[in-house]
């Protein structure tokens, strides 16, 4: 999952138009219902059929490292296709929570065409940095939170001064509130420490979420330093994901 905090919703609820941000969330989520991973399609059968399904889903569309660098065209649209395929109603719900928070300002700051190249891109260069880095690795890599995390990065820069509200569990879940330039920072230092203790094999691809997070706020940091400007205005905190 992207981390470990809940989150209460602000500003995001009567925010602008999103039709991007809203749009993508609408396809990882059809993507997951009409696909094995939801288990609501009886067509992919039960029990060991399905898990076979699943295994043969998240193949085909996820990264696979071992096989992304051998050259062909299917696996290397891969890192694209693996950011609309999640492997868990946890995982889905955690990431589409992500970007539903974060992803509105974001795109009305970018603009909508700006906002779709920005997020498939670093989407794709995460996923692929992560690839890189674990090149023998056969295990299918899916999920959205290494685009996600590009939108993280991209927020902090642009809203730096925004507030973000947090329950923390280790504080009885009493609500606190916190800048964005404090809340997110700390998200990527708990990314970077899990991704040092990170086994290999299953489990969640830190790697892409600190990769995501660079790539994001360079990519704000180079197109809009001229223009930021920071909006005060609140907007929530993290709840977290488990797969990128």
């Amino acid at each position: 999952m992207i981390g470990n905090w809940n989150v209460t919703v602000g500003r995001v609820l009567r925010g602008p138009s999103a039709p991007v941000t809203y749009g993508l969330i609408a396809v990882c989520c059809l993507a997951f219902v009409i696909g094995p991973a939801g288990g609501l399609n009886p067509a992919y059968g039960s029990g060991d059929a399905l898990l076979a399904a699943q295994r043969a889903y998240f193949h085909r569309w996820g990264v696979v490292p071992a096989e992304l660098f051998e050259g062909s065209a299917r696996a290397a649209l891969t890192p694209a296709t693996a950011l609309f395929v999640h492997g868990s109603w946890v995982h889905l719900l955690g990431n589409m929570l992500f970007l539903y928070v974060f992803g509105v300002m974001t795109e009305e700051r970018m603009g909508r065409i700006q906002f779709t190249l920005f997020y498939v891109g670093c989407g794709y260069l995460a996923l692929l940095g992560y690839a890189a880095a674990n090149s023998a690795s056969e295990q299918s890599l899916v999920g959205a939170s290494g685009a996600i995390s590009a939108v993280l990065g991209a927020f902090l820069y642009l809203f730096p001064g925004a507030r973000v509200t947090s329950l923390l569990p280790f504080l009885f879940f009493l609500p606190l509130r916190f800048p964005a330039w404090v809340v997110l920072p700390f998200w990527a230092s708990l990314q970077w420490l899990a991704a040092g203790r990170a086994p290999q094999g299953p489990g969640v691809a830190y790697l892409a979420h600190l990769v995501g997070f660079g790539l994001g706020f360079c990519y704000a940091w180079a197109r809009f330093r001229r223009t930021t400007t920071v909006d005060p205005a609140p907007a929530p905190a993290p709840e977290g994901e488990n797969q990128p």
